[in-house]
Order: C-alpha cells, then structure tokens, then sequence
C-alpha cells in the first residue's frame, strides 16, 4: 500500500497552521473540481485533496498522521500501518461515510462514504468573509442591521454568484477588527454538503470628532484664554448627545478633563470620555485688542519659560 503524504499532497508544510491549510486546500479543490475541470484526472486528485483536508482539519486525526509519518511512512514507499494502528486512538472506531483511499481505510476505519442524496460527492460549502463598516454610535446598543453579500454557487458547470441579504444582530460593544460568525450563511455544499458560514469583519467608520483608545474616546474642545484663565462652562458633544462641563480657572492646554461613562460600550460596561482642552487664539488684531494683550503681558509679569531652561 502506498503511504500518502497529506501535507505534499497539499503543498502545505508538517508545522503548517490550520487556516494555511484550509487556504490550500480551498485552492487545490477548486482547481480539480470536476464541474470546473474536465481533465480525466481532475476527479481522483480532487478526491486526494478532499481526503488529505478531512486528515490534516481534525486536530485529532492530524495527530494520529503525524505520529505515523514520524513512524517511517513516506511518500512512494510501500506502507502498511502497525497491527491495531487504527483503532489506538479511538479515530478509527468512527464510522465515517466516504470513498477514499485503503491508505485511508487502514488508518481510520473503512466506511467513509461522504455523498449526497444521488451519489455525487459532496463536501461543506465555502464561509464568506466581508466587511462590516460600524459608526461608533452603532456599538452603543446591540440592534439589527441589514447585510448583503454574494454567495459563489454553481450552476450548469459555472461558478456564479448570487445576491444574498438578511438581518444580523450586532452585540452592543463590538471592537474594531472582531468577528461576526453566521452559521450555515455561506455559500452551498456541493453535492448537498452542509453550507459555509458567514464571518462579518467589523471596521468601525472614523469619527470626525473622536479618537479611540481602547473603549475610552478622546474629544479636543477649543477654548478661548480667557475661559482656560477664569473657568467657563462649556458645551462638549459625546456619542449621545451634548453635555455641560466646567472649566476651573487656570486650566493649561492640554489638560484632560475625564467623563465617566460618556465612552465605547464594553461588556464590563462603558468606557470614559477625555475631553483635551486647547486654547485657541482669537484671530482679532485690531490695535484696541493688541493693547490689552500688551497690558495683560505688563501687568502679570508672567515668564512661561523661567524653569524651562533650567
């Protein structure tokens, strides 16, 4: 019998990771398959893949392999597993329903005969993977949000795409770069295979006004000199609306004032609002106003630079 090698087989390395894998294998079976291929040979090789990513997909049967592999096994050696090799892991009591190789059989039990209802093979459908742009007031609340996306299906011997859409519940306090996954939202399996899953990657829009740092949000407020010298009470926006905040006299540019609460949702509740104080000049410069720049500067006698060069 001949020893196969899943990992040549799907030109993935021993140390692969399981995504690279699924990758190649995706890859690989799209090009054998025999809807999209009409080479003779495009049938078995696309039932050795198939088979190979049935082996190396399972965390259990890839490990019972790779201790085979280390074993002796290699590629165009005649091969035969150890007595009772394929039953000294449980993998190979499963009863599995497909039609692959004794190489299979000998390791992992006879029997696997993975077909649909008119004998063509079958195999799980593609996931979809697209992106969600979000505005940071839609993390707030969880809510339901309308998606469409296309689907690749086959139809007549062609790959196509068909239009999909329906309603998502999005959690309250989803983060940038997170995953949605919607099970069985993906494309068809060949053969009637279960169908993928859809994954939602959240992209949360820019704000104009506000930075994120983690779930606190950051918000600069220009203030005149005057207000940051005497105080004021000054209007903030935040994700809800607009609130009234204090400026103590002798505020400094900068200066960060915290909001508790007014910040990203979060599933140990919501973040903080830092509003950065920034003192803008008045674009007045009229000599009435020049004057009282010059009597301000006499009368505080205020150096801002006496300890910074020290």
């Amino acid at each position: 019998m001949e020893f196969k090698d899943y990992y040549q087989i799907l030109g993935v390395e021993p140390d692969a990771e399981l995504k690279d894998i699924k990758i190649a294998y995706r890859k690989l079976a799209r090009k054998y398959h025999p809807d999209l291929n009409p080479d003779p040979g495009a049938e078995a090789s696309f039932k050795e893949v198939a088979e190979a990513w049935e082996v190396l997909k399972d965390p259990g049967r890839r490990a019972e392999y790779d201790e085979l592999r280390r074993y002796g096994g290699r590629r165009d050696q005649q091969f035969e597993p150890p007595p009772g090799w394929a039953s000294s892991s449980g993998a190979g009591s499963q009863q599995f329903d497909g039609d692959f190789s004794d190489f299979f059989n000998s390791i992992f039990g006879a029997g696997f005969r993975q077909q649909g209802p008119a004998g063509d093979y079958s195999r799980p459908g593609q996931d979809v993977e697209i992106e969600l742009p979000l505005f940071l007031e839609e993390t707030l609340e969880s809510f339901s949000k309308p998606v469409e996306y296309r689907i690749p299906v086959y139809a007549q011997g062609q790959l196509q795409e068909l239009k999909k859409s329906l309603k998502v519940t999005i959690p309250a306090g989803i983060s940038d770069g997170e995953r949605i996954r919607v099970r069985g939202q993906g494309a068809p399996g060949p053969g009637g295979g279960p169908a993928g899953d859809l994954y939602l990657h959240v992209r949360l829009v820019p704000h104009p006004l506000f930075d994120v740092e983690g779930h606190n949000l950051l918000v600069t407020v220009p203030i005149a000199p005057w207000e940051a010298a005497l105080g004021a009470k000054i209007t903030v926006p935040t994700l809800s609306g607009k609130i009234s905040l204090t400026v103590k006299p002798n505020s400094q540019s900068g200066q960060k004032l915290r909001v508790p609460g007014k910040g990203l949702a979060s599933r140990a509740g919501r973040g903080d609002l830092y509003v950065v104080l920034k003192v803008v000049m008045p674009q007045d410069a009229s000599g009435d106003v020049q004057a009282l720049w010059r009597q301000l500067a006499e009368q505080a006698a205020f150096d801002p630079r006496a300890e910074w060069g020290k």
